[in-house]
């Protein structure tokens, strides 16, 4: 690359374009060759069901305590798949690039994704790059798609919660939210607070192991937080929910900082954090199994599904009162994925 800076004839479709792509964007995400260049990736083969997904990212600012934009768009798509209960395989990766943007921050974007990539055990196969007008956008935005392979007959869906089934959750929540946040705004805040942007599906390979048929519900509390996902579960599956506050984790500079905003961690966004719902015979092991995984040091059991009002969510409070749970109203931290 011959320019530090992004330009428009870079997506042109012609040298520059292949320029970026030779010098740059190949070498860094997949390694492959030119003669290799096609208008589609050629996918082996597997055997089971495959998951499909496909998310955006345009997560302000895009380095962040913790991760990257880049790490961010692999783990996000990566979280996707997992939560289907799918081992992941194959990532497709789009790039919206502002005229202007630095080459620079380029390449640390594009190594943090194969870097996320590789440690995920997951292959960037195909992707496309576009440049847009200066102020047309910002910066950059990532679009990522995978495909995963299912390989079990364990039906993990978002309404199969049951009454009596214990709600674990893996680590402490609203990291991710508030370390994007305070770094937006320039918050002096404690070092302790960083992003939890991670891969889970290790971990998710591990509770399947664990859990088998006494695995009902996986997912990832990302926008909205705890509570709307919480609430999603308990509509699609026409079920009551109750939490306990006292058992949710949560790290206590990130609750001084909810404190002072007047923001409710329940309600922020986590980007390496995973709900597990479970018969309550499989609780207590599937917990220990959890714990014993690096990403699930700080794992609890947060709650219990119920018979009651289907869609009800409610809150046992540390105070010993209880309080009603609902979605999130309005956009509490915009872009903050």
């Amino acid at each position: 690359m011959n320019s530090e800076l992004i330009l428009l004839g870079h997506g042109s479709g012609g040298r520059l374009s292949h320029q970026l792509l030779d010098d740059l964007i190949l070498p860094i995400l997949s390694g492959s060759a030119q003669a290799g260049q096609n208008d589609a990736a050629l996918l082996e083969p597997v055997a089971g069901r495959l998951a499909y997904t496909t998310d955006s990212f345009v997560v302000d600012p895009i380095f962040f305590p913790g991760g990257t934009i880049g790490s961010l768009a692999v783990h996000g798509t990566v979280n996707d798949l997992a939560m289907m209960g799918a081992r992941p395989l194959w990532l497709s990766v789009g790039l919206i690039i502002e005229e202007g943007f630095g080459t620079a921050d380029l390449r640390t974007i594009l190594s943090d994704m194969r870097r996320a990539a590789d440690e995920a055990g997951v292959s960037i196969v195909t992707g496309d790059t576009k440049v847009v007008p200066r102020g047309k956008a910002d910066k950059i935005f990532i679009t990522t798609s995978g495909i995963g392979v299912i390989e079990h007959d364990i039906a993990i869906h978002g309404a199969n919660a049951r009454p009596g089934d214990a709600i674990i959750i893996n680590g402490t929540i609203g990291d991710h939210g508030i370390a994007v946040m305070a770094s937006r705004e320039g918050l002096k805040v404690t070092s302790d607070i960083l992003s939890d942007s991670a891969a889970l599906n290790s971990l998710t390979a591990e509770i399947i192991d664990e859990a088998g048929v006494c695995l009902h519900v996986l997912r990832d509390p990302t926008r909205g937080g705890v509570a709307t996902t919480i609430k999603e579960i308990a509509l699609q599956s026409s079920v009551a929910i109750t939490l306990h506050e006292e058992n949710m984790p949560v790290n206590p500079a990130v609750r001084g900082v909810c404190s002072i905003l007047g923001l409710d961690p329940l309600f922020v966004a986590n980007e390496g954090k995973l709900l597990a719902i479970v018969e309550p015979s499989a609780a207590e092991r599937v917990l220990t199994r959890i714990r014993r995984h690096p990403l699930g040091r700080h794992a609890a059991i947060i709650g219990c599904v119920t018979d009651g009002d289907a869609g009800r969510v409610s809150m046992k409070t540390s105070i010993g009162g209880t309080r009603a749970v609902e979605m999130l109203a309005g956009e509490q931290l915009p872009r903050i994925c």
